[in-house]
């Protein structure tokens, strides 16, 4: 069996949600071979060829794969596909835009967000918000999974020696353009790969209370600050900050829910976080049924003396 992983990267390294794609490639058995696209992607070949379990890196090098987009990369992907059984995606923004396409040319089935392997054709992934996992089986002979790398352990870099491969782009792509990119920049971890979180919701009342607050907090602790989305539908934090279903989906060491009362869709992207802690006034919140630490209170006070002890 042939496993083909669409890596993503920045900095001159592979992102951590490709580790963790690569993670559950490992499960899979079977030899893996590693996909670096764009102008960018030679210069992160020392990198990926480091990665365990990766046997062969691929890169694509063409300038006309940069900014990752879909309808460049996806026919280089179904072109590859000839030779593997199994495509790996990472479940982002870049995996979920381009796995589907990829799907579509090769007329098979999708498997989403996939968090367990059973085997080769079996895989575990959440439905109803992350309220129940299904058990699906594929019978196609090529199958294209999307990973979703907060379930599964990262590659670890170092101790491999892969080779290193050229591959073209193909046709060109004449359908879509990059246009202009405009990036948040912070010194904070980022959100899906940070071990603490500090998450704050609609009870922060604006903008300005919420990083008054939340800000210095994150700050004292090294923490990525995140939101739920009525926060982020209110304008109090971006749209990069948000946290659940609709949002990021994060699993950090810990897990810091100020002012948030638990929605079923935010839980659905933070209850895996190893250790939660929720401060909100209301003890009914159904935060409170995930918590590991919970306090009841007034956050206007608990937030800022908290902070001040630490």
């Amino acid at each position: 069996m042939k496993i083909l992983v669409l890596g993503e990267h920045n900095n001159g390294k592979v992102k951590d949600s490709t580790l963790a794609t690569l993670g559950a490639a490992a499960k899979l058995g079977g030899e893996v071979n590693l996909l670096l696209t764009d102008s960018g992607a030679p210069s992160v070949a020392e990198d990926a060829k480091t990665i365990a379990g990766v046997s062969k890196v691929l890169i694509a090098g063409d300038a006309a794969l940069d900014h990752e987009l879909a309808e460049s990369v996806a026919p280089l992907l179904a072109r590859l596909m000839e030779s593997y059984d199994i495509l790996l995606a990472s479940s982002t923004t870049t995996g979920r835009n381009i796995a589907p396409r990829v799907a579509a040319m090769l007329d098979v089935m999708q498997i989403s967000d996939i968090v367990a392997v059973e085997g080769p054709e079996t895989f575990q992934r959440p439905i109803y918000a992350g309220n129940a996992i299904a058990t699906v089986r594929s019978k196609d002979a090529k199958k294209v999974i999307t990973v979703r790398g907060t379930a599964f352990e990262k590659a670890q870099r170092g101790g491999g020696s892969a080779s290193i491969e050229q591959v073209e782009a193909g046709e060109s792509n004449d359908r879509s353009s990059f246009v202009s990119m405009e990036a948040s920049e912070s010194e904070r971890p980022e959100l899906t790969s940070a071990k603490i979180i500090v998450s704050g919701g609609r009870a922060l009342g604006s903008n300005e209370t919420f990083h008054q607050l939340i800000d210095p907090l994150a700050d004292k602790l090294g923490a990525a600050v995140g939101a739920s989305r009525a926060a982020v539908d209110a304008g109090y934090a971006p749209n990069d900050y948000q946290v659940g279903q609709t949002g990021k989906i994060v699993a950090p060491e810990l897990y810091i829910a100020i002012g948030i009362s638990g929605a079923i869709q935010h839980l659905a992207g933070m209850k895996d976080s190893k250790v939660i802690v929720a401060i909100n006034k209301d003890e009914e919140a159904p935060i409170f049924q995930v918590a590991d630490v919970g306090l009841v209170g007034d956050l206007f006070k608990i937030v800022p003396e908290l902070t001040e002890k630490l």
